[in-house]
C-alpha cells in the first residue's frame, strides 16, 4: 500500500481538531500559532494569546518556574515537559501538562517549538488525594505504640522495652511527677484507708 502524502489542508484539519491544545513559539520565543482547542480552553481569541500573552493565563505561583522551563530548554533546544496551571475560560484555573519540542524549517534550521497541552486536573486532584490519604495512614502508624497489655511498658524502634515514663521522656519534652491515685491507695495500701 502507497503511502499518501498529506496535503496542507489535511494537515490543518488534523491540528485544528486534533483533542489536545497546540502551540508553536518562533526562534524568538514568542508564540505565533494557538489551534483552536486552545482557543477554545481559555476563552480567549488569537490575538490575545500571541507573543507572550499567553503566559496572562498561568497561575501566579507557576509563572515563575514555567517561565524558567520554557526559557531554559528553549536556549539549550531540548525538549520539556512541565505541569502548571492555566485560567480556563470560566476563571477557574485548570492544572496543564505541556510537552515542548524544538522544530526544523524546511531548510534544516531551528525553527522554534511546538508544544502539546491537555488537562490533568483530575490526575492531579487523584495523586493529591492519594498522598493525603498515605501522610495521613503514616501520622496514624507513627501514632501507635507497641504496649504491654500487663505491665504497661513500650517496645522501641530497636524492640527494646521501656518504661512508659522512659520512653516518653525520650520522645517529648514532658517531664513526670509520680504520686499514686485512689484507686490504688485502696487496692495496694488498704491498711493505710480510714474506715
Amino acid at each position: 500500500m502507497k503511502k499518501e502524502k498529506l496535503s496542507y489542508n489535511e494537515y490543518m484539519i488534523i491540528v485544528e481538531q486534533a483533542p489536545i491544545m497546540i502551540w508553536r513559539a518562533n526562534t524568538s520565543t514568542e508564540c505565533d500559532y494557538f489551534n483552536q482547542q486552545w482557543l477554545n480552553f481559555t476563552g480567549r481569541n488569537i490575538e490575545q494569546e500571541l507573543g507572550n500573552g499567553w503566559a496572562e493565563g498561568v497561575f501566579s505561583e507557576d509563572f515563575n518556574m514555567c517561565l524558567e522551563i520554557y526559557l531554559s530548554s528553549f536556549k539549550k533546544r531540548e525538549v520539556f515537559e512541565m505541569e502548571y496551571r492555566l485560567r480556563r475560560y470560566d476563571g477557574e484555573y485548570r492544572w496543564i501538562f505541556d510537552r515542548g519540542v524544538p522544530f526544523k524549517d524546511e531548510q534544516g534550521n531551528f525553527g522554534g517549538y511546538i508544544g502539546s497541552c491537555i488537562d490533568i486536573t483530575d490526575s492531579v486532584e487523584a495523586r493529591r488525594l492519594v498522598l493525603r490519604e498515605h501522610e495521613y495512614e503514616i501520622k496514624r502508624l507513627r501514632g501507635m505504640l507497641p504496649i504491654c497489655s500487663s505491665c504497661k511498658n513500650i517496645r522501641d524502634d530497636k524492640g527494646y522495652w521501656n518504661q512508659i515514663e522512659v520512653y516518653i521522656k525520650e520522645h517529648s519534652d514532658a517531664e513526670f511527677s509520680h504520686g499514686i491515685c485512689p484507686e490504688c491507695i485502696k487496692k495496694l495500701y488498704p491498711d493505710l484507708i480510714d474506715d
